[in-house]
């Protein structure tokens, strides 16, 4: 028995969601963490987190197309999974993420009163704590130099996988939950 799967997740480019925008009726949504949103956004966006993400609470009206995104194209991937899980059956990504959409020259409302952006605090604590597992290594007892080789494997496991538990953690502190 072959049964027809008429489910299906788009890709779409940066222009085409402009001219959707402009001639469409859609659903934007961001799935980035809420600082990150609240530093930087495409106009019209709703915020939903991939991290506390709930499909069944974001529902297009009949005749809207749902359009996800976020930085890289990971999260979006992943949240358009769990709707095509839940049963819905069209879903699309902007490919390449909020990036593609600046390249492309379209705006972006920017908020200059948000938190720095959780990659830079990631930049920062990561580089805090191998150089005080430096400095603890060569001034009290080298197993500290595992703190930092431990950082710079986490480093490299991010790079690999696209994810960094570093960043999830950080955007759960209560300065990046509420930054809309």
């Amino acid at each position: 028995m072959t049964l027809k799967n008429p489910i299906q997740l788009q890709e779409i480019d940066a222009q085409t969601l402009k001219e959707w925008q402009e001639k469409e009726n859609i659903l934007l949504v961001d799935v980035r963490e809420a600082v990150e949103y609240a530093g930087e956004r495409i106009p019209g966006a709703i915020l939903h987190p991939l991290s506390k993400f709930e499909p069944q609470q974001i529902q297009p009206n009949e005749g809207q197309k749902l359009v996800l995104y976020c930085q890289s194209g990971n999260r979006s991937t992943q949240a358009a999974q769990q709707y095509l899980a839940a049963g819905l059956s069209s879903v699309s990504h902007l490919k390449g993420g909020i990036p593609s959409w600046k390249s492309a020259g379209f705006a972006v409302k920017k908020n200059k009163n948000a938190p720095i952006s959780l990659f830079r605090q990631v930049q920062i604590l990561a580089g805090f704590l191998v150089f005080i597992g430096t400095v603890l290594g060569v001034m009290v007892s080298p197993n500290f130099l595992f703190l930092s080789g431990f950082v710079g494997a986490g480093l490299m496991f991010a790079g690999i996988t696209n994810t960094c538990a570093m960043g999830m953690l950080l955007a759960k502190l209560p300065y990046n939950q509420n930054a809309n």
